[in-house]
């Protein structure tokens, strides 16, 4: 039996990225549009018709049906599946897999939301209020089910490789290209097509709103939310996805794949204390596993793409855990400033955009972040233009409901 040391873990490097998002529905369409500092928050008149529902805002993305998918394509696929696979087209286009790469048992899927397309809720309940199963079809699960991502990319890209459902909320996206970067390492997959997605829906605004964590600056939807302000007000919900194209180093050589980052180090933790309230110490565990897997020390990071939800309790615990993991000040923005907290596609939009810094050494602000709160730790919180920085590991973090933390550190190729 072979027994796999550190020493012999195989390398795992970024060939291929697609977005679909408020930003922009490609990555370097999004990526420009931090330029302009502008949110992409909007007040929905919609959202006064839910009594009781004190937030309007949310962030949007701007999405079509491509016209080359037909009817059967999508039959079992609600919009987080479509958001998923328009992102997925643009990752894997990039990274130029054939089908003979995607179909050779070689290549696995990771990818995750919080749940899946909520418009086929309303079909079960019509069956339980009504007593028929008229609008009841074959697809109306798939849909709904909460492995509809990863399961739907599988069989549109006929892969017969591991096939990894990542269902943890806020962590969706990053636990994803976590568990596919680990199956590459030790040799299970050569290549895995991973990410995260979420749709807009209200029920998705009402479960953080029943919390009191949403913002209520609906007359004011440029200055939300405000990550690590001390005026915060909390956060604003967005949709959309983010998909990654994972190779194994020598695989993407051989290839002639262009190579854009590669990940180095992983790590997940769970708080085992609360569903909601977060844990600081069990967050920086995260940090700090990744740190250890990566095999480097803190001060070689040089950024942190940080979760910054804009919520009071969420920032303080996490800037507490990054001080407490880095020991300094360590440089720091937050990408929801501008799209809001897309959930489960919040952790590989903003691994992507923190590729696209190492690739370009500019680093985005923090929007509407003008005074930081004491309460939070001191960091080299980001603001105002951005920055220009040489920077050859970042790392980015997300945590969640149920206390499932996650830490990535990508390093720049």
């Amino acid at each position: 039996m072979q027994i796999r040391t550190t020493a012999s873990l195989r390398r795992v490097v970024v060939t291929g990225m697609g977005t679909v998002s408020p930003l922009g529905n490609d990555v370097d369409t999004a990526f420009a549009r931090l330029k302009t500092f502008e949110n992409c928050v909007m007040r929905l008149p919609e959202l006064a018709g839910y009594k009781g529902l004190n937030t309007q805002l949310a962030c949007r993305t701007s999405f079509t049906r491509p016209a080359e998918w037909t009817r059967k394509t999508t039959r079992t696929m609600g919009e987080v599946a479509m958001y998923a696979l328009a992102a997925t087209e643009q990752a894997v286009a990039q990274a130029g897999l054939t089908e003979e790469m995607l179909q050779s048992g070689r290549t696995g899927v990771a990818y995750g939301s919080c749940s899946g397309s909520i418009p086929p809720l309303l079909d079960f309940a019509s069956m339980m209020k009504t007593g028929e199963v008229a609008n009841i079809t074959s697809g109306t699960y798939i849909k709904l089910m909460p492995q509809t991502t990863a399961c739907n990319l599988s069989v549109y890209y006929k892969t017969h490789g591991r096939l990894v459902p990542t269902g943890t909320a806020c962590t969706s996206g990053s636990l994803a290209i976590g568990n596919a970067a680990e199956l590459i390492r030790w040799g299970v997959q050569d290549v895995m097509i991973a990410g995260g997605a979420e749709e807009y829906s209200p029920t998705q605004i009402a479960v953080f709103d029943t919390l009191y964590a949403t913002s209520v600056k609906n007359d004011a939807p440029a200055t939300t939310p405000a990550p690590y302000d001390k005026d915060r007000d909390g956060l604003v919900i967005g949709d959309g996805a983010a998909t990654f194209v994972l190779e194994e180093y020598e695989h993407a050589k051989a290839r002639g794949a262009t190579i854009l980052a590669e990940v180095v180090g992983f790590a997940e933790t769970t708080d085992g204390t609360h569903v909601t309230n977060p844990n600081a110490e069990t967050m920086a565990y995260a940090l700090t596993g990744a740190l250890r897997d990566a095999g480097i020390d803190a001060s070689a990071v040089g950024y942190v793409s940080g979760h910054g939800t804009a919520t009071k309790a969420g920032d303080v615990a996490e800037t507490s855990a990054t001080r407490a993991a880095f020991g300094r000040a360590v440089p720091i923005s937050s990408l929801k400033s501008y799209t809001g907290h897309t959930l489960g596609a919040c952790g590989a939009l903003e691994a992507a955009m923190t590729v696209k810094s190492l690739q370009t050494g500019w680093y985005h602000p923090t929007l509407n972040l003008h005074n930081v709160d004491p309460a939070c730790a001191e960091l080299d919180y980001i603001a105002g233009e951005g920055r220009m920085m040489d920077v050859e590991y970042a790392m980015s973090n997300n945590f969640a409901f149920g206390g499932v933390n996650t830490s990535l550190i990508l390093r720049r190729v």
